[in-house]
């Protein structure tokens, strides 16, 4: 046997091994299934698509492949000087321009009507959550119901098989209801893309782009971000639970039980003790803050500034206070937290910052703190 035949022997039943591997299974050749009717539509006109550029592709290769074999110079062929002016050098040029226009058409239409229900608004909206994307986290608003919900990506440790795909608060949405998304972010931009249940828009600071859906099926979705936003971009997975009408009414109402119970623990008027805002402001940072400024307060050379053994958390209280609350435009740019933690997560969390890490200022920030401060 030949070297070439050897090899390609080899290769063949590497290929087959391969294939035949149970890990082999979860390689998946498509987009995954869609379940709303604009993903469906999308996904058919993708399909239609692919099987155009296959027949395309198969023509093309088996006529370029003909004419390599049957018209080689070690055959004998010599060029025809004079195919330009033969019938089919001549029509070719008519005829190809009017097969390929008609190709565009036949997807074009199938795509007009895709394209109009993108942009098409005018119906009633069941649920409407406004998406913003931050590095590296995604936080949803339901409009309608005065709830927030912050979105991190799990550990390793705890996301097992679903590392990089899996988070501690998945957005909960009814099936069968029409979903409208707002869509920005808060520093760079972002794009909040589930392939099976919405279009991709970006999210854009200072701007508001709008999708929606109807997702018919219940179960779990993932997606990612789709936007190249910095060097955590590939930590910033989305979940998205579908239940029915019931649960998720079930879970609207548990959500602001302990929405209610937090702000009345937040507005009461208690001394809390530095052990109970280091516990608080832990969990807080965990969700919030470690994405930017890392579990070890040592941040992002360069990127993020760090507040183990930094100025903003060893420096004056109200200055640690004013960033934190208000913001920051220069660079880094950070988010403002005064409207999306409570006075008592505002305190904890710049109490934490200021002793953990061996920064020990001994400084206690009160949620009483905060509420001066807001005036």
């Amino acid at each position: 046997m030949s070297k070439s035949k050897s090899f390609l022997a080899s290769l063949s039943a590497f290929l087959l091994t391969l294939i035949a591997s149970p890990a082999f299974a979860d390689y998946a050749l498509n987009f995954p299934e869609p379940v709303s009717p604009l993903t469906s539509q999308m996904y058919d006109l993708h399909m239609l698509t692919t099987k155009i550029a296959t027949i395309i592709m198969v023509i093309v290769i088996s006529i370029v492949t003909y004419a390599i074999l049957k018209f080689r110079k070690s055959k004998g062929a010599e060029a025809d000087q004079n195919f330009h002016k033969s019938a089919f050098g001549t029509w070719s040029w008519i005829l190809v321009p009017i097969i390929v226009l008609g190709i565009d058409l036949t997807i074009a239409g199938s795509a007009t009507d895709a394209l109009k229900q993108v942009e098409d608004y005018s119906q009633k909206n069941d649920v409407t959550v406004k998406v913003i994307g931050s590095q590296w986290k995604w936080t949803y608003e339901y409009m309608d119901d005065d709830i927030r919900v912050v979105s991190n990506m799990l550990s390793k440790e705890e996301a097992g098989d679903n590392y990089l795909r899996a988070v501690d608060n998945p957005l909960v949405l009814p099936v069968n209801k029409r979903i409208r998304f707002l869509h920005t972010a808060s520093d760079v931009l972002h794009a909040w893309w589930v392939p099976q249940i919405v279009y991709k828009k970006d999210s854009i600071p200072g701007y508001i782009n709008e999708t929606w859906t109807i997702i018919e099926k219940e179960g779990t979705y993932r997606g990612q971000c789709a936007e190249i936003c910095g060097t955590g971009h590939a930590f910033m997975p989305i979940v998205v639970e579908a239940v029915s009408q019931d649960k998720y009414d079930a879970w609207l109402s548990e959500k602001k039980i302990a929405m209610a119970s937090a702000a009345a623990e937040a507005s009461a008027d208690k001394t809390w003790t530095m052990a109970e805002l280091m516990s608080r402001g832990e969990q807080v940072y965990n969700t919030n803050c470690v994405a930017c400024h890392q579990i070890t307060g040592e941040g992002v050379p360069g990127v993020f500034p760090a507040l183990k053994g930094g100025q903003i958390a060893t420096g004056p209280v109200a200055d640690h206070l004013s960033i934190v609350m208000n913001g920051s435009t220069k660079n880094p740019v950070m988010a403002a937290w005064a409207g999306a933690l409570n006075d008592l997560e505002l305190a904890a969390l710049i109490t934490y910052e200021r002793n953990a890490w061996g920064n020990n200022t001994g400084d206690v920030v009160q949620p009483t703190d905060i509420k001066s401060a807001r005036k």
